[in-house]
């Protein structure tokens, strides 16, 4: 979906950041700006601050920080699109779309009212079975019996489908309408149309999205029938490779403890949330997906997957490790807890207790670890085929990962278990020769000392030695330099690029890629659109070539509330006497054969003699 600028720009000048932080954070007036206990982590005393005349919050503990539709992007969960639509609905606002026929624009709020409605119809079954619960001495002794108190079932909405085919036609009169079979709640025996509840005698959990709406149910047996556990079928509005059941009730619990927990049922999150750990979710019935893996880390930068030491549990994290990998970024952290065979972290805990099972988490195993063990399994490191054949285990799964610096130290660990240099293990992946005869052009001759190096030049080197073997990689990171620095303040200050001359916008265009073309697309952003946020600006670079970059080196802004403009002029300052330096270079060379360049170099010479005085 596209979503003209101009309507962005209106929206968020339409909205009141203090208000739509206030419905969910107690804010109280400190001078200028209000301030409140951060809703992103867990504290004592406020250091969250929203400001009224920028539009912008943000928090000096965690450095959480942004506008209306980031906080309802980070709080609730939602991604950009949602976001908007959200902040629309509240005032009143049709957000338009670009480039969309009548016919779609049609079929898309019929989809919507749909959705809508099977919500409704969820909703009011959930009512039901809540109800249910209170009547059935069998189902309220078996949640007693998990441990769980009645505060629990209340928050999760814990309910009771009784026995019967047609227990559902007492709430729903109109038995036969399809939206019942629609949203899972009614099976329709195609040969004879005949109807009956999907759900029987069964404990149920309700199924919430981030927005706490009801799109499903799991159901478990009281005893141990089979199937033990029954989840509502793929509907328009629930999708098990996407949803994660307990997400919307540990919200707040995520960003207190810091991680979520990620587990196999929905009983092992209902009972963590019991037992002091709410910040616990399960997929449903499906293996973790990077859906899934995208969706918590909206919520929080660490996640620990839970799984049984049973084969079938290594199974389930070896699947997890496949959908956290591309979002294995260096500031994220992704932990394996494998727990004995006949553990689940319900039963763990309550025989040994929190504190034990808090020690697990802790000790759970990196991704990185878990990676390395994955690519080596069957492998006999003893011998280059086994190493060879690890080699080609780990291709897939390190190809996966983002690029920065957790993947070239992963790279590095593999590189040493297989007994090659990361660059030449990187360049075998990639089916290229090893890096330093590309770089020299030479080639590997075998003689009775086991080899050696002929380069181009006719020199040689002895294979023996670590450096020709294995031959060090540069190191490509460099520290965040001025242009980076100037970009992350324009970028990140909707006013800033006006505020600047003409001639600071050309000195900033003609910085070398990729800081010129992103200072070049700015300012034809804001000719065509005038001043736009971050968030904005973030969807807008939506295929942009070096929209990687912009979103990487963003994601690094310093936290800092107002938009830091002497940093920015200095920057300008420093970049200006740069580029008078590089011209003098350039001029003095030239001075002695061209009375043009001699006299530019003159001039230049005697503007800065001022400047040097002072």
């Amino acid at each position: 979906m596209s979503i003209p600028q101009t309507f962005i720009q209106e929206l968020l000048a339409r909205a009141d950041v203090v208000e739509i932080v206030g419905r969910h954070v107690q804010l109280k007036k400190s001078g200028a700006n209000f301030s409140g206990l951060c809703p992103f982590h867990s504290e004592k005393s406020p250091s969250f601050t929203v400001s009224p005349s920028k539009q912008f919050y943000h928090c000096f503990g965690c450095g959480k920080n942004g506008n209306a539709l980031s906080f309802l992007m980070e709080h609730a969960g939602m991604n950009f699109v949602e976001a908007v639509k959200d902040l629309a609905g509240q005032y009143g606002m049709q957000v338009p779309e670009e480039d969309i026929s009548p016919a779609e624009k049609a079929r898309q709020t019929e989809q919507r009212q749909k959705q809508a409605t099977l919500s409704d119809v969820l909703e009011k079954a959930g009512a039901a079975y809540r109800k249910h619960l209170k009547n059935s001495p069998r189902a309220v002794e078996y949640f007693k019996r998990r441990g769980l108190s009645g505060e629990v079932a209340r928050q999760f909405g814990l309910g009771y489908a009784p026995e019967g085919w047609r227990s559902l036609a007492s709430v729903f009169p109109e038995y036969d309408d399809p939206l019942l079979a629609e949203s899972g709640l009614v099976i329709v025996n195609e040969e004879d149309d005949k109807r009956y509840d999907r759900f029987r005698d069964r404990v149920m959990f309700p199924i919430r999205n981030v927005k706490g709406e009801c799109i499903g149910f799991g159901g478990r047996v009281l005893g141990d029938e089979k199937p033990k556990y029954l989840n509502s079928p793929e509907t328009p509005i629930f999708s098990k490779g996407r949803e994660l059941y307990g997400l919307f009730e540990a919200r707040n619990a995520l960003r207190e403890h810091g991680f979520v927990l990620v587990t196999e049922g929905y009983m092992d999150v209902v009972a963590l949330a019991q037992l002091g750990f709410a910040n616990a979710v399960a997929t449903l019935g499906t293996a973790c997906t990077p859906e899934h893996v995208q969706k918590l880390f909206r919520f929080t930068d660490s996640v620990v997957f839970s799984f049984d030491g049973d084969a079938a549990g290594r199974r389930a994290a070896r699947k997890a490790l496949d959908g956290a990998l591309p979002f294995a970024t260096d500031v994220r952290t992704v932990k394996f807890l494998f727990l004995p065979a006949e553990h689940d972290p319900d039963s763990y805990i309550r025989e040994f207790g929190r504190d034990a099972f808090a020690r697990c988490v802790d000790e759970a195993m990196p991704l990185s670890r878990f990676l390395v063990e994955a690519a080596r399994e069957g492998c006999d490191l003893n011998t280059a085929e086994g190493r060879a054949h690890m080699a080609a285990n780990a291709k897939p799964l390190w190809m996966q990962m983002p690029e920065g610096t957790l993947k070239r130290q992963v790279l590095g660990d593999l590189a040493a278990l297989v007994q090659l240099a990361p660059g030449d293990l990187n360049d075998v992946w990639e089916g290229k020769r090893p890096a330093q005869q590309r770089r020299e052009g030479g080639s590997w001759q075998k003689n009775e000392g086991g080899g050696s190096w002929r380069g181009k030049d006719g020199s040689r080197r002895s294979k023996d030695r670590d450096e020709s073997r294995y031959p060090r990689t540069p190191l490509r990171g460099q520290p965040m330099n001025r242009a980076t620095r100037a970009l992350q303040i324009l970028f990140s200050d909707p006013g800033a690029w006006e505020r600047l001359s003409h001639d600071e916008h050309h000195l900033l265009c003609e910085l070398p890629s990729p800081h010129g073309t992103l200072f070049a697309w700015l300012d034809s952003q804001h000719h065509d659109h005038g001043p736009q946020p971050w968030m904005a600006l973030r969807e807008a670079l939506q295929g942009h070539v070096h929209e990687e970059f912009a979103v990487a080196e963003m994601g690094k802004v310093p936290p800092t509330i107002e938009s830091d403009l002497a940093e920015l002029a200095d920057i300008l300052v420093k970049e200006k006497q740069k580029r008078r330096d590089e011209e003098m270079q350039r001029l003095a060379a030239a001075a002695t054969s061209d009375p043009e360049a001699y006299a530019r170099y003159k001039a230049l010479l005697e503007a800065q003699k001022p400047a040097a005085k002072a």
